[in-house]
């Protein structure tokens, strides 16, 4: 199956059925601190449900619609990149990504997310990268600045998280901003 390596440490991998029980437990190991963020956490209860989500993104990926990928750290899945969908017409993609609370602070996504960015400016040859973070996720929200994004705005009430809404902050980076 597809990989790609990052660096020493880090390599990305197109998830297979058999990686759902694995990819699951670190899920479930950062439930509570994930779900703060992400609005399909309670859905995930348990490692078969993640096999339907599996066989959609192998599918996105053979439609060459965007991927999403496990982040491998040391050999084991941390958690997961992708494009969103690749918006041809338009020449641009959005990064979604999530990690593994025990895994912050290592560097790991900003070298997943620049990996992401150079596959589309370079092999994609896309004109605009996205980001979207919920206001308040100062972790998120660190990455595309450290990278070199602009903050192009905020969604006020822009996702919905169980009970509530939040703000969603845009960054962009454009190929030309490089």
């Amino acid at each position: 199956m597809f990989t790609f390596k990052i660096d020493h440490e880090i390599e990305l991998k197109l998830l297979e059925q058999d990686d759902a029980p694995e990819l699951f437990k670190v899920l479930d190991q950062s439930r509570r601190y994930l779900r703060e963020w992400l609005p399909w956490v309670d859905g995930t209860q348990k490692p078969e449900d993640y096999q339907s989500v599996i066989e959609m993104w192998l599918k996105q990926f053979a439609d060459s619609n965007g991927f999403q990928v496990g982040i491998l750290y040391k050999g084991a899945i941390v958690g997961m990149i992708g494009f969103h969908a690749i918006d041809r017409s338009n020449s641009a993609t959005s990064i979604g990504y999530w990690l593994a609370e025990a895994y912050q602070g290592k560097g790991i996504m900003t070298r997943a997310c620049q990996a992401l960015v150079d596959y589309a400016f370079h092999d994609l040859k896309l004109r605009r990268v996205e980001i979207r973070c919920g206001t308040e996720n100062k972790k998120s929200r660190a990455i595309p600045e450290r990278l070199g994004f602009t903050h192009e705005g905020t969604i006020r009430c822009g996702e919905f998280l169980y009970d509530h809404f939040i703000d969603v902050d845009v960054y962009g980076l454009l190929s030309t901003d490089q």
